[in-house]
């Protein structure tokens, strides 16, 4: 009897096609799927509007990218491009002193408040996301957030005088990141109660310095009350003033008690 190899079990997800450097119909299927899950979400998008949209057929989606799933992890990794994400690993690179790293990892973020070069798409894609995440949402953490953040909390740890890990390090690391999360998703909100407020050039970097100004004055002032409390090393000549004391101390008390 001939024994067969047992049959290879089918994944339930088709495997998407190893990406192209320069394939003009994937970057078409990226580019025309982004503003439609921007505007419904992920949920409501189908991949027949998108490939509609696109003029490609169903198939092309499938085999550049599994399925839908597949395509709009692409599309929302994409869409970090607008958080200035390569300025952010370049400022954190930089050979420089630590609270000028921090200010520069600040302005980058904010840059994207003047990017004009990217649809808006970019930034309500991310929007959908936070409201209602899908397994795309692991991915840019894993891929980008978790990275970065790693490196925010060795910078504003070295700072403090404090371990990465520990919770006042991540504590003031996400503060920092929470008044640019202000100025960079809470746009409607800022419209509302500062209609003045123009983000231009220069307004974006005055709230730039802004932040870097009150961040730093609260590490500064963390780190120099967290050195008043380490105790001091002692000097030669205060140990041997000790000594001396103590030796003192122990033949006055030895005196004492002799009879």
């Amino acid at each position: 009897m001939v024994m067969l190899p047992p049959a290879k079990p089918r994944s339930a997800r088709p495997r998407p096609r190893r990406p192209s450097i320069s394939d003009p119909t994937r970057e078409r299927l990226i580019d025309c799927a982004g503003p439609i899950f921007a505007d419904r979400g992920f949920q409501a998008t189908t991949i027949r509007e998108i490939s509609t949209v696109a003029g490609e057929n169903v198939a092309a989606i499938h085999y550049h990218f599994g399925d839908k799933l597949g395509l709009y992890s692409e599309v929302v990794l994409r869409s970090t491009r607008a958080a200035q994400v390569d300025a952010i690993r370049s400022a954190l690179a930089q050979q420089a002193p630590p609270d000028q790293i921090l200010r520069a990892v600040i302005r980058a973020r904010l840059q994207s408040l003047n990017r004009r070069d990217l649809p808006d798409w970019h930034f309500r894609i991310l929007l959908h996301e936070f409201a209602s995440p899908t397994p795309a949402l692991g991915q840019v953490v894993e891929h980008v957030g978790r990275p970065i953040f790693l490196r925010v909390l060795d910078l504003i740890g070295g700072m403090l005088g404090l371990p990465p890990t520990d919770e006042r390090t991540r504590l003031c690391a996400i503060s920092v990141m929470g008044q640019i999360i202000a100025y960079v998703f809470a746009t409607p909100l800022l419209a509302g109660v500062w209609p003045e407020l123009k983000m231009t050039p220069e307004q974006v970097e005055r709230i730039a310095t802004h932040i870097g100004d009150f961040s730093l004055a609260y590490i500064q002032t963390f780190r120099a009350q967290h050195q008043a409390l380490e105790p001091q090393p002692v000097s030669p000549a205060a140990r041997n003033g000790l000594r001396q004391f103590e030796k003192k101390s122990t033949s006055t008390a030895s005196l004492r008690t002799t009879p």
